[in-house]
């Protein structure tokens, strides 16, 4: 045997430097110099690892800035949507309360006249429905292009719901 020492049942667990060194093929020195290197070197492709995922090509930069153009579109739609079934949902409540609280005017009483827009309109109604329109008791609605007359208290629900379709609402 010329100084190379075969690896023997006991030295397989012996990192292949650790086999060089028992060898004499290397020094300590020259040992821990490569594993510094062999450190460096990791220590650098991990922080070229990172570069290279933050470089991204512009197809992926373009394919990224399309996508995020698209989730935007889409929120904005979304948002329309959910805006537009509010305000049916707003309308349709507005219209129930219409309906199931309408007040019957007497068609045979005096004329009240209230200005709707540019025009002045008007409704027959008792004395009494004449004075509780008045005092903010009643209030005139317009609902598919009739006008009607509710309660005080629901004309406060309506207002909040849908302030367009309360024509004459005399608040106390």
């Amino acid at each position: 045997m010329t100084g190379i020492a075969f690896i023997g049942e006991n030295e397989m667990g012996n990192s292949f430097q650790d086999q060089l060194l028992k060898a004499g093929l290397v020094n300590k020195k020259q040992v821990k110099k490569a594993k510094h290197q062999n450190r460096v070197a990791r220590q650098k492709g991990k922080g070229q690892q990172k570069k290279s995922m933050e470089q991204t090509t512009p197809e992926t930069n373009q394919a990224r800035e399309e996508r995020l153009a698209q989730e935007a579109r889409n929120r904005e739609l979304n948002r329309q949507r959910n805006q537009e079934k509010l305000a049916r949902e707003r309308t349709a409540q507005v219209k129930q309360l219409i309906e199931t609280n309408a007040v019957k005017l007497d068609e045979n009483g005096e004329a009240y006249y209230f200005a709707h827009g540019t025009r002045v309109k008007k409704i027959y109604a008792s004395e009494t429905q004449t004075k509780q329109l008045s005092q903010g008791q009643l209030a005139i609605v317009q609902i598919n292009e009739r006008y009607g007359a509710i309660p005080g208290n629901v004309a406060q629900q309506v207002e909040e719901r849908d302030p367009e379709a309360l024509i004459v609402f005399h608040k106390s």
